[in-house]
């Protein structure tokens, strides 16, 4: 493990990197899963269709797959995009049709009741649903959200596929560089762990809040 240490400036920036995807794949699939659960619950035929086909083909298929489709695939149509950003791309389409399930559920969950009287109030049925429901809804689906979130940091060495420099990928520069694999498998294995861990701790402090809160 001496070369663990030796070059734990490398392995933190990959780590860096690693939080920055998972972060801000996270905050995009956010705003595409609460889109698409409103858009299966309030749209029309057509849009309800629609979202129901992205989440059927985003969950049928492999992250890989799709991660390599936007950076490899859409380069055959004149759009070239950078590997970190394809990999945002990717990953936020990915957690977006998992997150817009759980918003979906957590929607359906609250009784039907506080809607009618959001809606005897004079509220109009959007307002009901931004005011009243999705509130309620928000602290019933924080739960699988951070289990989705804690998913997304490690699917994230997927995009190492496509070299971005985060934790597998600098792990895999300096395998290349001492041929030696096991010292660097292990230190990357225990930075995704405690990563884990400590999001672990904080969702289940915010779920007792919240328990508190209500």
């Amino acid at each position: 493990m001496e070369l663990v240490f030796e070059n734990w400036e490398l392995l933190f920036k990959g780590a860096y990197y690693t939080l920055y995807i998972a972060v801000i794949s996270m905050f995009f699939g956010l705003f595409i899963g609460v889109t698409v659960a409103l858009a299966r619950l309030k749209g029309n035929r057509p849009v309800r269709w629609a979202a129901r086909v992205y989440v059927s083909v985003i969950r049928g298929t492999p992250a890989l797959v799709q991660i390599v489709i936007v950076y490899y695939g859409l380069v055959d149509y004149g759009i070239t995009l950078g590997p970190l950003t394809a990999a945002c791309i990717a990953l936020s389409i990915n957690i977006g049709a998992y997150l817009s399930e759980a918003i979906r559920g957590a929607i359906l969950s609250i009784p039907k009741g506080q809607t009618e009287a959001a809606l005897a109030t004079g509220m109009t049925s959007w307002q009901a649903m931004y005011r009243i429901v999705l509130p309620q809804a928000a602290r019933v689906a924080i739960p699988p959200m951070g289990n989705t979130f804690i998913g997304m940091l490690k699917e994230t060495s997927l995009v190492s596929f496509i070299a971005v420099p985060e934790l597998l990928r600098s792990a895999q520069l300096l395998i290349a560089r001492y041929y030696v694999n096991m010292p660097f498998y292990i230190g990357i294995a225990i930075m995704y762990w405690i990563m884990s861990t400590v999001f672990s701790a904080i969702l289940e402090a915010v779920e007792k809040r919240l328990s508190k809160a209500y």
